[in-house]
């Protein structure tokens, strides 16, 4: 079997020149490759002890999902502003070239919970970071956060200072 690395497809300039785009799709159309990904997700979760997965939209619902179903916890999405039908809390936070906001629904996560946050990709850590103060501020303790691809030039880890955070693939660059 191929490694993780393998299947991920690496696309020069977009969306403009110098960027190279990690693509996650290929893992996806990939059934080797999407195993491996959740396996490995997985694997970071090994010995923590936590009741709910949150995952950011979109992708990170795609591998939060699976892996709380695996390991039998329950899933909270959060959402892009306006997508979420009851009442909600929101966090807005910094974008490379503008803002953007997040909610969860009020009664997503109960005081004292112990969460674990998924994502496909960490780049400035604005999403994680407006996600963690989203669960923060519901009463939640987010216990880690477990990301597939860590842009390491971009330096999001800096954002999450504090909390433990694990990629499964790390590029040096941006």
């Amino acid at each position: 079997m191929k490694k993780i690395e393998e299947y991920v497809r690496s696309i020069p300039d977009f969306p403009e020149p110098g960027i190279i785009f990690r693509d996650v799709t290929s893992i996806l159309q990939d059934a080797d490759g999407l195993k491996l990904a959740i396996d490995d997700l997985q694997e970071k979760l090994e010995g923590v002890d936590f009741d709910v997965v949150a995952g950011t939209e979109s992708r990170g619902f795609i591998f939060g999902m699976p892996v709380a179903y695996n390991l039998h916890k329950a899933f909270v999405p959060v959402r892009k502003k306006g997508k979420l039908p009851c009442e909600t809390v929101s966090k807005e936070y910094e974008l490379e070239y503008g803002t953007a906001t997040i909610e969860m629904h009020k009664d997503a996560i109960k005081p004292g919970q112990k969460v674990v946050i998924i994502d496909d990709l960490i780049a400035t850590g604005g999403t994680l970071k407006a996600a963690i103060d989203l669960i923060e501020e519901l009463g939640g303790e987010v216990v880690k956060v477990v990301v597939l691809i860590e842009l390491a030039g971009l330096e999001g880890r800096k954002l999450l200072d504090g909390y433990e955070m694990e990629s499964v693939i790390c590029y040096d660059g941006k």
